[in-house]
C-alpha cells in the first residue's frame, strides 16, 4: 500500500500535473479576487496545459544537464519515467495549442511575452545556455512569468487590467512566487554549482536567502493590506492571504538543502493551491 501511494505521489508531482494545478489555482484565485467568481474559460485550459508542457520540457532538458545526480532522489524518478514525461509534454503541447486558438487575439498578444520568456527559460538559446543559466536571473524570471500569467492575463480577460487592484496584485503575486521559489535554489545548490549557474543562495548563503524570502512575504502582506485598504479585498480575503503568507514563511524557514524533494515540489509548490483554497473559503 505504501509503495502504491508513493507511486501515485510521484506520478502527481513528476508528471507536472501538480504544478499545472497550482497554476490554474493561482489564475482562478485572481478571478475570484477581481471578478468575484471562478470562470472555466479557454484561458484556464491554456494555462493548465502550457504549464504542463513547459515544466515537462524543463525536466527533460534539465535531466541531460544533471547526469551525476540521477542515481537517486527526484532525478532518478525523472530518469526512470523520462519517456512518460516526453509523452505528457507532447499531449500537453497539443492541447495548449488547441486552447490558444480559442483565445481572443488581444489575450494572445498579452500571452506572447511571458510564453516567450518561459520557452527561453527552458530551451538553450546561445552556446547551449538558457535564460535560467544566466547569473541570478532565474528566480526573477519565474516570479515575473508566474505573476503575469496568473494575474495579468485573467485581469485582461475580465477587462480589469488597468485597475489599480490588478496592478498591486501583480506585484503581490510576484513577491509570493519569489518567496516560495527561492528555497528551490537552496535545494539545487549542488546541481547549480555543477552547471556553473550562480544563484542568490550560492552568493548569499542558505540562511540569508531564507531571510530574503521572508522579506518578500512581508512585501506580499503589505501589498495585500493596500488592496484591502482600497476595498479591493474583503477582510476575509485579506486574512486568507495573510494566513497563507505566514504558513509559507514557516515552510521557507525550515527549507534546507537535505530535505526530500516532496517538501519542495509537494509542500512549497502546494502553497499556491492552499492559498487558493483559503481565498475560496473566505468567500
Amino acid at each position: 500500500m505504501r509503495a502504491l501511494l508513493k507511486a501515485l505521489l510521484d506520478l502527481l508531482l513528476y508528471s507536472n500535473i501538480w504544478i499545472a494545478v497550482a497554476a490554474v489555482a493561482m489564475a482562478a484565485q485572481t478571478q475570484l479576487l477581481l471578478a468575484g467568481r471562478f470562470m472555466p474559460t479557454p484561458l484556464i485550459g491554456f494555462i493548465f496545459f502550457a504549464t504542463l508542457f513547459l515544466y515537462a520540457a524543463h525536466r527533460i532538458v534539465g535531466l541531460a544537464r544533471s547526469r551525476p545526480f540521477t542515481a537517486d532522489g527526484r532525478y532518478a524518478v525523472i530518469a526512470r519515467f523520462r519517456s512518460h514525461i516526453v509523452f505528457y509534454a507532447l499531449i500537453a503541447g497539443l492541447c495548449a495549442g488547441i486552447f490558444a486558438l480559442r483565445l481572443p487575439l488581444r489575450l494572445l498578444g498579452w500571452s506572447a511575452a511571458p510564453c516567450l520568456v518561459a520557452a527561453l527559460y527552458v530551451a538553450p538559446v546561445w552556446r547551449g545556455l538558457r535564460l535560467r543559466d544566466l547569473p541570478f536571473v532565474k528566480i526573477f524570471l519565474i516570479a515575473l512569468a508566474w505573476s503575469w500569467i496568473t494575474v495579468a492575463l485573467p485581469a485582461v480577460e475580465a477587462g480589469l487590467s488597468y485597475a489599480w487592484p490588478a496592478h498591486l496584485m501583480v506585484l503581490e503575486r510576484a513577491a509570493f512566487i519569489f518567496a516560495i521559489t527561492l528555497p528551490f535554489d537552496i535545494r539545487d545548490m549542488k546541481v547549480d554549482a555543477y552547471n556553473g549557474v550562480k544563484t542568490l543562495p550560492s552568493a548569499l548563503g542558505a540562511r540569508a536567502s531564507q531571510r530574503l524570502a521572508g522579506l518578500a512575504l512581508l512585501l506580499m502582506f503589505a501589498l495585500a493590506a493596500l488592496n484591502y485598504y482600497l476595498n479591493a479585498y474583503s477582510l476575509g480575503q485579506f486574512a486568507a492571504l495573510t494566513a497563507s503568507a505566514a504558513l509559507s514563511g514557516v515552510l521557507v524557514f525550515y527549507a534546507e538543502e537535505g530535505r526530500p524533494d516532496y517538501y519542495y515540489t509537494g509542500l512549497l509548490d502546494g502553497m499556491m493551491v492552499v492559498q487558493f483554497v483559503f481565498i475560496a473559503l473566505a468567500g
